[in-house]
């Protein structure tokens, strides 16, 4: 059910007027992320709109036969979010998450190691590392994530170039995997076979999303 309750805004509400009150007593303290800007807040704190660790864009592309089949993947679970989306045919199937919060934003992740990925597969599917400059298109470095049997995990996937690669069905980038860390706009997360996924976590190494209002 894509609805949310009175009592779970209010909720959602409070922990981010919660999570401004600690920014605000951290000061100089507060830690950088890997492109050289201040953590927008303290682990744990989301978004006064449904996030998932302050990533509140999660979307069904409209590539490929998904149910969504556009529009946000967010739906409540608990006292939080998830994200959900459905693969349906043999065909490519895309689903995105823009690291800045807005399609225009884009995010130097050239000093993180990695990210974590809280996530349910029934399939493998990949994960696709899309720079500003090089959105559009299917040839792009991308690393498997691995089928987890439908149970929830949590995986570390690492920035080492050694991990990542390029389909030849969907073409072999121009750039290197360096340079897309140094402009990085999204994940993309694209898969060929049915598959229920579900998401709960993203953490990235260095980095929190700034939160937008909503609008």
């Amino acid at each position: 059910m894509r609805g949310s309750s009175t009592f779970g805004r209010v909720t959602v509400a409070l922990a981010a007027f919660v999570c401004t009150v600690v920014v605000s007593l951290m000061g100089s303290a507060t830690v950088a992320h890997a492109g050289g800007a201040p953590l927008a807040a303290p682990r744990g704190c989301e978004c006064a709109t449904p996030s998932i660790d302050r990533f509140q864009q999660w979307l069904a592309s409209g590539e490929g036969t998904t149910v969504p089949p556009t529009g946000s993947l967010l739906v409540r679970r608990g006292n939080g979010y998830a994200a959900e989306v459905a693969f349906l045919g043999d065909d490519w199937h895309v689903a995105v998450v823009w690291l800045g919060n807005r399609f225009e934003a884009q995010v130097d992740l050239s000093g993180s190691t990695g990210f974590w990925l809280t996530y349910r597969a029934t399939d493998d599917l990949y994960v696709q590392l899309r720079p500003a400059s090089r959105w559009s298109g299917g040839d792009k470095w991308l690393t498997r994530v691995p089928s987890t049997g439908g149970q929830l995990v949590r995986k570390f996937f690492g920035f080492s170039p050694d991990r990542w690669t390029w389909l030849p069905e969907l073409g072999k980038p121009s750039y290197s995997l360096g340079s897309a860390l140094g402009e990085a706009r999204g994940l993309v997360f694209v898969g060929k076979t049915p598959n229920e996924l579900e998401f709960r976590g993203l953490r990235v190494d260095g980095y929190r999303p700034p939160c937008l209002a909503a609008g």
